[in-house]
């Protein structure tokens, strides 16, 4: 009796938007290193504010959906508890704040919140978390139907090639941080959550596009925004950089979520996605260098009116880095970290046939690798300079411009 051969296992990549996308797009070879090498940075200080800031930001809407607590919050009574609760977590998961300047933690230390002195301990990321909560909380949370909702999708694997390629179709999966579902007032000046005063609300009625959708919209009494944290500055629009825009990189994410959420059956369309890039609120020294590069350079985005700021403007161009940071106004750094996302179609379109084409790059380096050729042979090692500076495999990367830079020899 001849016995069947066993069949070959089939298996179907996951990519996710913000793990593999944004990651790959940052650096080919770095990416190959920490997402597929399991390589993780020495000093994760972006991640770890990133998972830092989601965490605080999901941990007090649950706060508030349970208790309805006024805002403001006090930062020593109701949010640091949440931040050392945090903290907690990320130090589990092997993440660290390596800099205390950044912010300070409680975990194996003698002191207790009690001890803490506002003024000398609310380092950079409770800064934020707290004027992200205060400033952004009693706008958003009344407007959150869902958070943290996990979407999958489902595409053909771009130019299968059923000798070479892993498998036929490629998975999508990301994760939501806010889903808003809220209904339709054809008389966009009367909308039905006016009576918030909900800053969000304002923003999106000054939005020519979102204006329209709502006029012509007669499939139904409600839509849905997608809403995404950034624990980053708000990026420039005109992006001199040849191998990372992380402008178009987050429209991207967005557009790919509203694809995602529209195959499943409870979604309702999608009228618009907002992104926060919640350090605007509490911008750091290098943050203000930047913002002063892309104002001189003409490289910002054309949603905020920068002559309405003119104040702002001037102190940040009159800024000199050695100096204390200039004090720019509310409605200035507000303005700066909101964006509105116009959901589109053919933008949609565009849009996965842009992570295609990065799954068949990250495919093809796989397939290379896996018949035998050198890693940094079969992944590019390229990127901006303040990528590879604070890359750990600038030492040894062939492709890495200015790792002789960081050697001095005796």
């Amino acid at each position: 009796m001849k016995l069947p051969s066993r069949s070959k296992s089939y298996m179907i990549p996951e990519y996710s938007l913000t793990g593999d996308l944004l990651s790959f797009l940052t650096c080919n070879l770095q990416y190959r290193y920490q997402n597929k090498g399991t390589l993780p940075p020495s000093k994760p200080v972006q991640r770890w504010f990133g998972e830092f800031i989601h965490g605080v930001m999901e941990e007090a809407y649950l706060q508030w959906d349970a208790t309805n607590k006024q805002f403001p919050w006090n930062w020593k009574r109701d949010i640091r508890p949440i931040e050392d609760m945090i903290d907690t977590r990320l130090q589990v998961d092997g993440l660290y704040p390596y800099d205390e300047k950044l912010f300070y933690s409680l975990l194996n230390s003698e002191l207790t919140i009690e001890d803490l002195n506002e003024h000398d301990h609310k380092k950079l990321a409770s800064a934020r978390a707290e004027k992200a909560i205060n400033v952004w909380g009693p706008h958003l949370f009344p407007l959150i139907d869902s958070s943290e909702l996990l979407i999958k999708g489902l595409r053909n694997m771009p130019n299968y090639d059923e000798k070479t390629s892993r498998s036929n179709y490629y998975g999508i999966n990301g994760v939501v941080d806010v889903l808003s579902s809220m209904k339709i007032n054809k008389n966009i000046n009367q909308s039905n959550l006016d009576n918030y005063n909900n800053k969000i609300i304002e923003f999106l009625k000054k939005d020519e596009k979102f204006r329209e959708k709502i006029t012509q919209f007669t499939q139904g009494d409600e839509y849905e925004i997608i809403i995404d944290y950034k624990g980053m500055k708000r990026p420039p629009e005109k992006n001199n950089n040849t191998f990372n825009n992380p402008w178009e990189n987050h429209k991207q994410q967005i557009l790919t979520y509203s694809w995602l959420r529209s195959q499943q059956e409870d979604s309702k369309p999608i009228f618009a996605g907002i992104i926060f890039y919640l350090n605007e609120l509490v911008p750091s020294k290098e943050d203000l260098v930047l913002i002063q590069e892309e104002i001189a350079n003409d490289l910002t985005d054309d949603a905020i009116d920068y002559g309405k700021y003119s104040e702002d403007v001037e102190s940040i161009m009159n800024w000199n880095k050695d100096d204390k940071a200039p004090e720019l106004s509310e409605e200035f750094k507000i303005s700066r970290s909101i964006r509105i996302i116009n959901i589109d179609e053919d933008e949609i379109k565009n849009s996965l046939e842009k992570f295609d084409r990065v799954v068949f790059d990250i495919e093809s380096s796989l397939i290379k690798e896996i018949k035998g050729c050198k890693i940094q042979d079969a992944w590019k090692g390229e990127s901006d300079e303040r990528t590879c500076k604070a890359c750990d495999f600038r030492t040894f990367c062939k492709n890495n411009s200015v790792k002789t830079k960081d050697i001095k020899i005796p």
